[in-house]
């Protein structure tokens, strides 16, 4: 049987295709991979040259595949999408943004997360309220995640804001400032990982954790982990400082791509 050629994606109707689509084609608007499409489709229309089997699951397999290369070619286009035309008011604005949140965010990092002085900060009032809230969400799911909620809440929030800005706004830089953010969240759990081994901060109701009420003393000793606090505590600091430094490097690209673009020196 001749290979079958496409004009025009099958799925998504987008032309031109590769000329050679073999594997590992695929069409390059939603990822469908040309050759296991045709084949699915080939059994499908001659039963006897598939010995009778069910081609279903073939073509849910294609599916499944599409779907994903889909998502994937989203995501990506979005991460680096630019405007055709930027105004100098907006990418100066994002400029000087970036500029107070590269100073801001070193100096987050810099704090010792080993002494809890990240609780000083700005941030980790806002970010505390969405921590408290965490619990208030994930009290119907039992014990455990009602605790392990207030961290959820206090990363959900940030991550939920990125991802909306990025695939919703396609604004990639303000999605690189939600990231930046997310990063921040991270750095402000290392101190409370970190002191559950021997607990020194304050916790909100006043007194230290060997009172009650420390959310990774419970955490860590559920899982049988709280001998690790110090090295994980360590480790979330490092995490979160990476995320920061690397949305960060998002951001300035992001700028540097939008440079070109701004309309008021355009020729």
């Amino acid at each position: 049987m001749p290979a079958i050629r496409y004009e025009c994606c099958p799925k998504c109707r987008h032309a031109p295709l590769p000329l050679d689509q073999s594997l590992p084609a695929a069409c390059p608007a939603c990822g469908l991979i040309l050759a296991k499409f045709a084949a699915a489709a080939a059994a499908q229309d001659d039963p006897a040259s598939s010995g009778g089997l069910d081609t279903s699951e073939g073509f849910e397999e294609v599916e499944a595949v599409g779907r994903w290369q889909q998502l994937r070619h989203s995501i990506c286009e979005a991460v680096r999408y630019v405007p055709p035309h930027v105004t100098s008011v907006a990418f100066w604005g994002r400029t000087a943004l970036l500029l107070a949140v590269i100073l801001w965010g070193l100096r987050l990092i810099w704090m010792d997360y080993r002494t809890g002085e990240f609780g000083s900060s700005f941030l980790h009032g806002p970010l505390l309220v969405f921590h408290e809230a965490g619990h208030v969400i994930f009290r119907p799911f039992g014990e455990f995640m009602t605790v392990l909620g207030g961290t959820l809440g206090q990363l959900l929030m940030p991550a939920i804001m990125a991802g909306a800005l990025l695939l919703r706004n396609r604004d990639p830089f303000g999605a690189a400032m939600g990231t930046w953010l997310f990063g921040v969240s991270v750095l402000d759990v290392a101190p409370y990982l970190y002191d559950a081994l021997h607990p020194q901060l304050i916790l909100l109701g006043g007194s230290t954790g060997e009172e009650g009420g420390h959310d990774w003393i419970y955490l860590l000793s559920e899982t049988g982990l709280l001998s690790r606090a110090q090295s994980l505590g360590s480790f979330t600091h490092a995490v979160g400082a990476l995320i920061v430094l690397l949305s960060l490097g998002w951001a300035a690209w992001i700028l540097l791509q939008q440079k070109s673009r701004i309309a008021d020196t355009a020729t």
